[in-house]
């Protein structure tokens, strides 16, 4: 039989990649084949376990028994009936007094006994496996979800006695809300209230100025605020699926502000948002032309100092990776390393997982191949969905059913201004670290050869955050399987973000801290959270100070860029890229 030729193969390919790419813009960016697939295992086996059946017809009825003695007591007169189930701690959909009434007691309870048999019903399928049995199970609780009583003005009684008391005025306005916000995503502008926070003006506000520049990274250099300084430089690498001004909010809550006031010269990479033309770029471009580029800067600025990395989120990771190709190949210009929610093994990588296997990510390939990169808006909108309670149902019911609007902060107003990827780099990120875990196992390659993270020898400063649903704490507690050198782990109370914009005098922040030296025994994650006590307040002055501890004496600043070694200041900080749409 005749082989078809490349051409032919090519157009056959692009009709396939032209078919995913508009199925993907109806779907968010997930494959229909990879649900199918999570919904048919546990379908088939559910089919054939009879006990499993009869134990869910138990429960059924059990919970049918439960919630017909509760509506008995409530028609009793009974005015404050024992619940016959409680929500889960961080549900708080029905916290308010106005749902232990009746009607509303019984609507609540009915959902929380219908979404706890669903839950049984998706877990505990024999045969079924982990990953396809957490898709079920979270899919199944995302559609659960919609039909909450709390989200419609008929079973909400705090919306409908809100809705007479201003006679149906925040429906007005909460439809107003709709509209505008509706008219914001077409255009693609920002939401209501971010306007406010502008990089340069409000926020990213630290003194500094452009020192390099390449066609992906923008490197700035902050300005001393002592008439000394550590004489080590810190080199920040963010994580590309967001702009680096995380670590420079508002004065208040920046990170930078505060370590230039403890007597650090601090160097950011501010990533550029990449475009269409920008698809071919790379996973190690950005290794070379980030971190390796950005710290050959700060070398030709201050010398032959040695430099404190960090990184956080993504970024961290790939720190961690030049780190340990710099660590192989005798280059020890790193004095310390720090991570902040950054992973290296992703085999417990949060719920980001669900959306990883091969057929996932062969549609997001088939995606980006069209568009050249992954849309902000698609990432976003990944984000969302697995915190939707938090941010799309509360919102729902908030800006359009009690017509208020969510008052909107820095760390809210920067969320909404995301980034875009290269299709390239994702699909290297994505299939060599959450689908294989390459970094973690020894199959990583630079230069042509396997990096491991035990060559660091550099002391280690790693956070975790308490609530983080992008990078749990015990997944980065990993690390202290993997390196073969001192690690201070801090475990702070806060999400994957807030819990690292964790500014002096916050309220309500709390969090753990220990060392471990190389050659102590390993302790597992929930043994080091049961001995390690608490402290209150922000983690920040504890990394101030282990720096500090590894600093030399402090000396004069030094200049603002190296104009001698052709890096003259380029313009004033935020930057240029910071400001890409």
């Amino acid at each position: 039989m005749r082989q078809p030729d490349d051409a032919a193969m090519g157009f056959e390919a692009s009709i396939d990649r032209s078919i995913h790419a508009a199925v993907a813009r109806m779907t968010g960016g997930i494959s229909p084949s990879a649900l199918s697939e999570a919904y048919a295992d546990w379908a088939l086996h559910l089919a054939t376990s009879p006990g499993k059946q009869l134990q869910l017809a138990k429960n059924a009825l059990r919970q049918s028994s439960r919630l017909a003695q509760f509506v008995q007591r409530c028609a009793g007169g009974d005015a404050n009936p024992a619940a016959c189930i409680e929500p889960l701690p961080q549900d708080r959909r029905f916290a308010g007094e106005a749902w232990a009434k009746w009607p509303f007691n019984v609507c609540s309870q009915a959902f929380l006994l219908n979404q706890q048999w669903w839950h049984k019903a998706m877990n505990d399928v024999r045969g079924v496996t982990r990953q396809h049995e957490d898709v079920v199970s979270f899919v199944t609780r995302q559609v659960l979800d919609v039909f909450s009583p709390s989200n419609y003005l008929a079973t909400n009684p705090e919306v409908l006695e809100k809705t007479v008391r201003q006679g149906g005025q925040n429906l007005v306005r909460g439809f107003q809300n709709l509209l505008d916000d509706a008219t914001r995503l077409q255009t693609g502008q920002p939401p209501a209230g971010a306007e406010a926070f502008r990089p340069g003006e409000t926020v990213a506000v630290t003194p500094g100025r452009v020192v390099y520049r390449n066609r992906l990274i923008e490197l700035i250099q902050y300005a001393p605020t002592t008439d000394e300084v550590r004489a080590e430089p810190i080199l920040i690498v963010p994580a590309w699926i967001m702009k680096y001004y995380i670590l420079d909010l508002s004065p208040e809550n920046s990170l930078v502000k505060y370590l230039i006031g403890q007597g650090f010269t601090v160097f950011m990479i501010s990533w550029k948002n990449p475009g269409g033309d920008d698809r071919d770029l790379g996973f190690d471009d950005y290794r070379t032309l980030g971190v390796m580029d950005a710290l050959d800067a700060v070398e030709r600025i201050v010398g032959s100092r040695k430099v404190h990395g960090v990184g956080y989120c993504l970024g961290g990771t790939l720190l961690a990776i030049a780190a340990a190709a710099m660590a192989r190949d005798g280059d020890d210009r790193f004095a310390d390393l720090s991570f902040f929610a950054a992973q290296t093994d992703f085999t417990e990588a949060g719920e980001l997982m669900l959306f990883i296997n091969e057929s996932q990510v062969t549609f997001l390939e088939d995606m980006m191949a069209e568009q050249g990169v992954l849309d902000a808006r698609q990432m976003a909108g990944a984000f969302q969905i697995l915190r939707s309670n938090d941010l799309i149902w509360s919102r729902v019911i908030h800006d359009y059913l009690m017509g208020e609007r969510s008052g909107m902060t820095d760390l809210m107003a920067w969320s909404a201004d995301s980034t875009r990827m290269p299709a390239r780099m994702h699909s290297e990120y994505l299939r060599s670290l959450f689908l294989n875990n390459d970094f973690a196992e020894g199959r990583y390659r630079v230069d042509g050869r396997p990096v491991a993270l035990s060559d660091i020898r550099a002391p280690i400063f790693a956070v975790g955050t308490e609530w983080d649903h992008v990078a749990p704490w015990r997944s980065v507690y990993k690390l202290h399987l993997f390196a073969d050198t001192d690690i201070t782990f801090v475990l702070t109370n806060g999400g994957h973000n807030a819990g690292i914009v964790s500014g002096i005098g916050h309220p309500r922040r709390h969090y753990r801290i220990a060392a471990k030296r190389d050659q102590d025994h390993y302790r597992d994650p929930q043994r080091w959270l049961e001995e390690t006590q608490p402290k209150d307040g922000s983690w920040w002055p504890e990394f101030s100070s282990w720096l500090a501890a590894r600093s030399g004496p402090p000396a004069p600043p030094p200049p603002m860029g190296a104009p001698e070694a052709g890096l003259p200041p380029l313009c004033e900080a935020p930057g240029d890229y910071v400001l890409e749409q």
